[in-house]
């Protein structure tokens, strides 16, 4: 039976490497995003998590502090052939979790429309107008913690 770990660090730690190749390959081959898009300043202040099949890195997510009260999660992705199992909801809790425990109430997240109902599961509600971002249409998602 295969086994999925998870593996949290800072974005000046070496498995960004591997979080950056994931999302190269969901965002940018798959979704056309522009890749001078996908890499920002954030990156090396974030907190990030990697989840690992047998071993192997299969999805990764983002977590921004803003404030005090509230984190951004983003760059939710898994590896298309590991999806539907449940990898990117685990992400997510595992950022929600960590957030709550360093004093954030509030959670926040930029969904595509597509994925809105992978974040109502998890207690997220809409919230504004649809927009654009990175030229897919998006929409601001929030939760308490």
């Amino acid at each position: 039976m295969p086994v999925l770990s998870f593996e949290m660090f800072s974005g000046t730690e070496a498995p960004l490497k591997e979080a950056l190749f994931i999302r190269m390959r969901v965002f940018v081959e798959e979704q056309g995003v522009d890749p001078a898009l996908e890499i920002d300043d954030y990156d090396g202040v974030s907190w990030h998590v990697l989840a690992r099949l047998d071993g192997q890195a299969v999805g990764t997510a983002r977590l921004v502090m803003l404030d005090q009260h509230c984190a951004k999660i983003g760059r939710v992705a898994v590896l298309d052939e590991h999806r539907g199992q449940g990898i990117a909801s685990q992400l997510v809790k595992l950022l929600m979790e960590y957030a709550h425990r360093e004093g954030r109430t509030e959670a926040i997240l930029d969904s595509q429309l597509a994925a809105i109902p992978l974040y109502e599961k998890l207690g997220f509600h809409a919230v504004g107008e649809v927009f654009l971002d990175a030229d897919i249409l998006h929409r601001r998602m929030i939760r308490k913690l």
